[in-house]
């Protein structure tokens, strides 16, 4: 008998134990005697597989958001063959598969327009193709919770896994890091106290490695949430990307996701309210980005737990920071992990963590760190002497933002956080460049600057303009901070008093639309009379439409405003797992 009559004689045995196979969505697929078995199982032959992969094993999708067009996440090929190798170990089927990469660098006119998009991609793509659990390899800023939103949308078993910062940039002797070193830099060079040659030289020297930002930026951030919600394994959060451990690690993970499908451990039982709380306090431990807060907003929406702003003020804003890392900070990521990393913050924060929220590996949070280390009291500091008193992300109101505004107080200059002075209004990012580098600018230290026209549905997307220049005659005269007010965000990597995420936006006929040069504001009061407001929005005219098709128009139709997370209005919930018809 030949190995073709082999092939079409021989029956597909479901010959796996395991009761539970025969029920496993991928049974729907590869679990049938019929034609259509014939055809789902012969077409994946092609490349190799023996028959021996589908008879019942758990089949392990692995996410991959690798792209060249992505540098974050650029040695995802080689994370995910680790994977693979895990799944295997564990007797899984691994099935890796592409979706949209979203880079903060490269991507146009801003990632977080896509970051919806791209998590409709994760969900359809989990939904509709015979996997019983994934593995989400995730790096730069967006994907990580375009990842968690689309898989917690169908809500199988799944594992995070963090791409890993980079090693610490160097420049003649000193580390530099990414993103915060471009802001300090480039500021420099408009001082006219850095030459344009050295800027250069720099800028081969910031990244020298695979990763993602080796600050404290979103995308560290988010691979600190993916840890603290309980999606990724102990120590997920700080390894860097060309240490030896993100190997094993990754590895770990392939092997854990096939003991998920196994144990039926779904993301809903580790989403819960608990975990997003214990989110928000380790957000204010380690000092993270502003970004996080939409994005465990809209995380939360999916899973279908209330989560509002007025946590994170209720939850997080009187906390300290511990971490002493950029941009809050001195050090970095590198220096982070070999501190101790995440388990280590978590270990500190033991009075206020919920220990019983389960975690990816069937353990709690609180065992997974209850023993962790600190190497470093420079880095991680104890809860008794922390880096920085009350630095939680704090949340705003006032009659400029009524449903509110966050501000990140551990990069902000203590003196400012109280502060009255003058409006200097740029309508949008071209006015705002154009004009920032006018020596006649009316405008002085006292100032606070508005940046109007940059929410979700008017840039559109929300862009990272939010940490706007000083103004070029101010930064000429060492002026280094100023309160800047926008609907805008900002790169968790920048720094400064910086008032973000104001609610509702100018596009959509929020209060911020309304100020007008030498509007007296008061971080987030506008001292305007409710009559002049009156007038001012009774003659407010919306700006045209950035898009008339196409994906940029479902989203400005749908988007939410960015104290629910700027979710498009029909993906907020979940869909399941349910196996979809035939396509035949």
């Amino acid at each position: 008998m030949n190995g073709h009559e082999w092939l079409i004689t021989q029956p597909t045995a479901m010959t796996e134990k395991d009761p539970k196979s025969q029920t496993r969505r991928s049974a729907a697929w590869f679990g049938r005697d019929d034609r259509d078995g014939f055809i789902y199982r012969s077409w994946v032959k092609n490349r190799g597989v023996p028959n021996d992969q589908f008879d019942g094993r758990p089949v392990i999708g692995i996410c991959n958001t690798y792209s060249e067009l992505t540098p974050c996440n650029s040695h995802f090929r080689t994370l995910a063959e680790q994977v693979k190798i895990g799944v295997w170990e564990a007797g899984g089927f691994p099935l890796e598969f592409p979706v949209m990469s979203l880079g903060e660098t490269l991507l146009r006119p801003t990632a977080m327009l896509y970051r919806n998009l791209a998590s409709m991609d994760v969900e359809e793509s989990i939904r509709a193709n015979p996997l019983d659990g994934v593995v989400l390899l995730m790096g730069c800023d967006k994907t990580t919770p375009a990842l968690l939103m689309g898989a917690a949308s169908v809500d199988l078993p799944a594992i995070g896994v963090s791409g890993g910062p980079m090693l610490t940039g160097r420049w003649r002797g000193q580390p530099i890091g990414s993103g915060t070193g471009v802001w300090q830099m480039s500021e420099e060079v408009r001082g006219g106290r850095m030459s344009r040659e050295e800027f250069i030289d720099a800028e081969s020297c910031m990244h020298r490695s695979h990763g993602h930002c080796m600050t404290m930026g979103t995308a560290s951030t988010m691979a600190c949430m993916v840890e603290a919600l309980g999606m990724g394994l102990p120590g997920n959060a700080a390894i860097p990307a060309v240490d030896g451990r993100r190997n094993v690690l990754a590895r770990q993970a392939g092997r854990r996701a096939v003991e998920m499908v196994k144990e039926d451990l779904r993301m809903s039982q580790i989403l819960t309210r608990a975990a997003f709380e214990n989110a928000i306090r380790v957000l204010a431990g380690i000092g993270g980005s502003t970004n996080a807060v939409l994005h465990l907003i809209a995380i939360a929406g999916r899973v279908g737990i209330p989560l509002a702003l007025e946590d994170f003020d209720a939850i997080g804003s009187a906390l300290p920071c511990l971490v002493d890392l950029q941009p809050s900070g001195r050090y970095l990521m590198e220096d982070f992990f070999e501190a101790g990393g995440l388990p280590a913050v978590v270990r500190e924060m033991a009075s206020v963590i919920d220990q019983n929220a389960l975690t990816v590996n069937g353990h709690t949070l609180w065992s997974n760190c209850a023993q962790a280390p600190c190497w470093n009291r420079e880095v991680i500091r104890p809860w008794s002497e922390p880096f920085k008193p009350e630095a939680g992300i704090a949340v705003l109101r006032g009659n400029l933002a009524p449903l509110g505004a966050v501000i990140k107080p551990s990069a902000a200059t203590p003196s400012l956080m109280q502060h009255r002075g003058r409006a200097v209004v740029f309508r949008n990012t071209d006015e705002l460049h154009r004009k920032i580098e006018d020596p006649d600018l009316d405008v002085d230290e006292h100032c606070v600057l508005v940046l109007q026209n940059c929410g979700p549905k008017g840039y559109p997307g929300m862009p990272e303009s939010g940490n706007m220049p000083i103004p070029k005659k101010l930064i000429e005269r060492g002026v280094t901070d100023m309160v800047r007010v926008s609907d805008a965000r900002m790169s968790g990597t920048a720094y400064g008093t910086v008032v973000l995420h104001v609610a509702p936006e100018s596009a959509a006929g929020g209060p911020l639309a309304l100020v007008r040069d030498g509007d007296m504001i008061e971080l987030d009061v506008l001292d305007v009379s409710e009559e002049e407001l009156a007038q001012r929005r009774a003659a407010w005219e919306a700006p045209p439409a950035a898009a008339t098709r196409g994906y940029v128009k479902l989203y400005i139709d749908h988007v939410l405003q960015a104290d629910r997370g700027a979710d498009l209005d029909f993906l907020v919930g979940h869909s399941g797992s349910a196996v979809p018809p035939d396509n035949h």
